[in-house]
């Protein structure tokens, strides 16, 4: 009983590490692409029945509008999408019109496929809009060995655009 605790407590403790961790990576993705240096964000709070229409998930922290001098400079989204045996982390972070200004994978957790995470290949979704739809071998670039995780990265970049268009039109953004 007291290894099971104790591998218990040990998982909690990393799973706060890794957490912190991420939250560093995401606000220096901010601080450098908005070209600030002290920023305020707030949650965007949707209710149930507006998050049953969205094709991405929206909890209450992954999804955040950000201000710097009290004024909107955009907003920044945080998912997860699947790879082949589990998830990767993604940030996207948009201007105030929600179009695309980046994307990051902040966490890839398989051996193959961590192409997905380089700069030159997420450029593709720069100045992508709500209005804009993404196909994979198209408008997305196929990366051999990870066509797993590029379909699940088009498919969640589809989904958030989708989302903001709903979003957009229900008058909430």
């Amino acid at each position: 009983m007291k290894r099971f605790s104790l591998l218990f407590i040990t998982l909690i403790l990393m799973s706060f590490a890794i957490q912190k961790d991420l939250n560093k990576k995401v606000d220096k993705e901010i601080k450098e692409v908005f070209k600030v240096s002290n920023y305020t964000y707030s949650a965007i709070l949707l209710s149930s029945e507006i998050k049953k229409q969205l094709p991405s998930k929206f909890e209450t922290d992954n999804f955040i509008a950000l201000k710097a001098n009290n004024a909107l400079i955009g907003y920044a989204y945080m998912g997860k999408a699947p790879s082949k045996t589990d998830a990767f982390d993604y940030l996207v972070l948009l201007d105030k019109n929600q179009v695309i200004l980046k994307t990051k994978v902040i966490a890839y957790r398989e051996d193959y496929g961590g192409e997905i995470g380089s700069k030159r290949w997420l450029q593709q979704f720069i100045g992508k809009k709500p209005s804009d739809q993404l196909r994979y071998g198209d408008t997305v670039v196929a990366i051999s060995g990870a066509t797993i995780s590029v379909r699940s990265m088009t498919d969640a970049m589809n989904n958030l655009l989708e989302s903001l268009k709903i979003l957009q039109s229900k008058k909430i953004l």
